[in-house]
């Protein structure tokens, strides 16, 4: 689509900024950032803003800007903020420090491999892996491939949450007792620890996504 015939009410904002302003594009992003941290700790300890302006002294409606960046607080307001939240000063910067990974996988250069309780012709691509964020999470995407030679035992089992997402054929999927009819389009979202896996083969080839994702330390 040719952006100069659109109108200009459909362009996104950020389009529409002077394209060399990374400065203040970041700038932006550091006040967000840091708004959300503010709104984060205000909430954990169960204060409201009405509480936090009158012991801090700053009007609600400068606290509200504050936390929905719409405003670059001073080092003096952030130091006031803290005191009032019992945090240190740099737990503000905290989410706009840390680092954001992604993994870029093109189609076909997914790594095969056989994952613990593999069945025969049960093909594995994982697309990617995210294993050393804050969040202590590790994330990891395959694309998993059904033939007709595949083996159907529900035996799959291990820790963490897994997402499955039907993109072609049909399986019917087990999860502990009960047994879900899986199309394209539709997802099934479960506890791993429960034995789970295709159980009847109904339409193939079939594919689907899985994206498990599991505390660091299991």
């Amino acid at each position: 689509m040719n952006i100069e015939k659109m109108d200009p009410q459909m362009i996104s904002p950020l389009l529409q900024q002077d394209p060399h302003g990374v400065r203040e594009q970041r700038e932006k992003v550091l006040e967000v950032a840091i708004g959300r941290e503010v709104r984060a700790f205000r909430r954990k300890q169960e204060i409201t803003v009405a509480e936090l302006s009158a012991t801090t002294g700053l009007s609600i409606g400068m606290l509200s800007k504050i936390e929905n960046g719409n405003t670059s607080p001073s080092l003096t307001t952030l130091q006031t903020l803290a005191n009032a939240l019992s945090v240190p000063l740099t737990a503000f910067f905290r989410g706009f420090e840390e680092d954001r990974m992604a993994v870029h996988t093109k189609a076909g250069e997914g790594v095969e491999l056989e994952r613990d309780g593999t069945r025969a012709n049960h093909q594995y691509n994982l697309l990617g892996h995210i294993g050393s964020n804050a969040s202590g999470v590790i994330v990891e995407p395959y694309l998993i491939t059904l033939s007709e030679k595949s083996d159907v035992f529900p035996t799959f089992q291990h820790g963490g949450i897994e997402t499955i997402y039907m993109l072609e054929g049909e399986v019917d999927y087990r999860h502990g007792e009960d047994v879900y009819p899986l199309k394209p389009g539709d997802t099934l979202f479960f506890d791993a620890d429960a034995p789970h896996g295709p159980e009847v083969l109904v339409t193939l080839p079939a594919r689907y996504l899985a994206v498990i994702s599991y505390p660091q330390d299991s």
